[in-house]
């Protein structure tokens, strides 16, 4: 999680006037510096489709909103990541026998019964397997 610190930093970089928010001018002058030009237009529908309060600025609060957006993106690419360590069989599915290989794997054996019990605890639709929503859902 980042702090309140980081995104005022990010903002006050953008916002070259010290005004608090990001206007269109100032991103897209920013941007240029880091990513080249950008039309006047692609900045201005950037913003709109970011601004809370339409008044076709960034807050702090919209800037927060977009770079916590990102980061759930990378998180749900790393819990597949981690899945897919799970479902060595590749099926879709975390099986009681794939838990106990993966728990060898880092050094924690288990019965095929202690497995069966760990994912009990998780397994929604009671099909006996961990599917990757369930699997979401016991991560977080």
């Amino acid at each position: 999680m980042r702090s309140n610190m980081e995104f005022e930093r990010v903002l006050s970089y953008f916002d070259e006037d010290g005004d608090g928010k990001i206007s269109p001018n100032e991103l897209r002058s920013r941007m240029a510096k880091i990513s080249g030009e950008f039309q006047l237009k692609e900045v201005e529908i950037a913003i709109e489709a970011l601004d809370s309060d339409g008044d076709g600025l960034l807050s702090l609060e919209d800037l927060i909103a977009l770079m916590e957006s990102g980061g759930e993106e990378e998180k749900l690419k790393d819990l597949r990541e981690a899945f897919e360590m799970y479902d060595d069989e590749g099926c879709g599915y975390i099986t009681p026998k794939s838990l106990k290989r993966m728990l060898k794997k880092l050094g924690d054996s288990k019965s095929i019964e202690e497995c069966k019990v760990m994912i009990k605890r998780f397994d929604l639709d009671g099909d006996g397997v961990l599917s990757f929503e369930e699997f979401r859902i016991m991560m977080e």
